[in-house]
């Protein structure tokens, strides 16, 4: 790997001041992290006629966005859907490729071990009747969330993130939801998409979700939400790779990486983690969410549909479906998430989310198949936003950042970050180039 960038890295002018006889391609332009975002910002530079290269710690693409796959196997680390609404998603990913398999717009709340569905029925009629005649909201409550849902879809995303922020609690109580509602339908059904359970996240991120789960399917790609990343880097003709690769730090003249002489960088886009790479700023670490997911043989079926399902109250359980009701093969494997381990792991986490499983859900749970712990499943953000300009990803001269964790903790947000902070290196670009 030395001999790699001792070739590519021959001692040039760095920084602002750019040989004029360069091409395009000589430029060099370096992306820390192969993630989505670090993707995205390679897409566009490519389009830009550059040709850049990323370095990602690990052996593969993707961040936080991983799939296992063992045999026929399929598990994703961490239950994770791609919205379609999302903007950034449509206007970079090609759906008919990923194979997306949707959910339906609902989710099935296990009471005292009676499942019963609740959802949008102007979507799927299925869910008409049990939605009509869910105890596990008032009528008004019903007719709330049907012009809640109305309201959403009139106003744009933008509109959404410039409203004052309340916490999410706090916005249905002002909203007049009730006790109940709250309780057994929106408290499990966002805290397995905000990873905490007194629904304190932002309500700016509370409209924003709510308002793309009225407009558009939540899915997963047939070969796991490790597809997406994997598609973005087939798009990527001109870009190098470099995995399994430890930097130290980043500053103005490049990357620093044990053993090996400096990487040089006329730009460079920090896409991880900048607060471990930046000596400047390791007082500004962001917390992480964290979560488990668990992977269960079982012989019963108790979800036919694809249908999330959720436990209201103070379990170790917040959500689970059937793996084979999205990817259609014959094998009875349960997915299952954990917020709160209520101080549990290992064996007795376990043995903790089999007994509930049993319990609450009627689920005999056979041979755990996989389990992961997620110590940094999303970043807790404070004064979310949508988008930022490009030229506030910049951090130093010729560092800038990347990233969701710059906007909302979101796939949209890391494509969004990814595509501003190439931006704002094309926006440099103020010199002769030969193209």
């Amino acid at each position: 790997m030395a001999d790699i960038f001792l070739n590519r890295y021959k001692s040039r002018s760095f920084g602002n001041k750019l040989n004029l006889n360069m091409s395009k391609k000589e430029v060099k332009i370096n992306i820390v992290g192969a993630g989505v975002s670090g993707l995205i910002a390679a897409i566009v530079l490519e389009k830009a006629g550059y040709a850049p290269h990323i370095f990602e710690k690990s052996d593969r693409v993707g961040g936080r966005v991983k799939t296992t796959v063992e045999g026929s196997s399929i598990f994703d680390h961490g239950f994770q859907v791609l919205l379609e609404a999302y903007p950034m998603a449509k206007k970079y990913l090609d759906y008919s490729d990923l194979d997306l398999q949707p959910f339906w717009p609902g989710s099935i709340i296990f009471d005292e071990q009676k499942p019963t569905k609740f959802g949008d029925p102007l979507r799927n009629s299925a869910l008409l009747l049990p939605t009509a005649f869910s105890k596990h909201a008032t009528l008004g409550d019903k007719l709330k969330i049907y012009f809640l849902n109305q309201q959403l879809k009139k106003e744009s995303l933008e509109t959404i993130f410039e409203k004052e922020e309340k916490t999410t609690a706090a916005y249905l109580k002002d909203k007049g939801f009730s006790s109940k509602v709250i309780q057994q339908f929106f408290q499990p059904f966002f805290t397995g998409i905000f990873l905490e359970t007194e629904l304190q996240t932002s309500s700016r991120m509370f409209e924003f979700v709510f308002k793309l789960f009225a407009e558009g399917n939540a899915s997963v790609p047939k070969a796991g939400i490790g597809a997406i990343p994997e598609q973005l880097k087939a798009k990527l003709k001109n870009t190098t790779f470099h995995f399994n690769v430890n930097i130290n730090q980043v500053d103005s003249l490049g990357l620093h990486i044990d053993g090996l002489p400096l990487v040089e960088s006329d730009f460079t886009i920090i896409a991880t983690e900048a607060d471990q790479l930046i000596s400047n700023l390791s007082d500004q670490r962001i917390p992480w969410k964290s979560c488990y997911c668990f992977y269960f043989e079982t012989n019963d079926k108790v979800i036919e549909e694809a249908l999330i399902g959720l436990i209201p109250g103070k379990h170790c359980i917040n959500n689970l479906h059937y793996v084979n009701t999205i990817t259609g093969d014959s094998s009875n494997v349960l997915s299952v998430t954990v917020v709160d381990d209520h101080g549990l792991n290992g064996d007795a986490l376990t043995d903790q989310v089999k007994t509930e499983l049993n319990a609450l859900c009627g689920i005999s749970a056979g041979k755990l198949l996989k389990s992961f712990k997620i110590p940094k499943a999303l970043p807790k953000l404070q004064n979310i936003q949508y988008d930022i300009p490009a030229s506030a990803t910049q951090l130093l001269g010729n560092v800038f950042l990347a990233g969701d964790v710059l906007l909302n903790g979101s796939l949209n947000a890391a494509m969004l970050a990814g595509e501003r902070a190439a931006e704002a290196v094309l926006s440099k670009q103020d010199y002769s180039i030969v193209s």
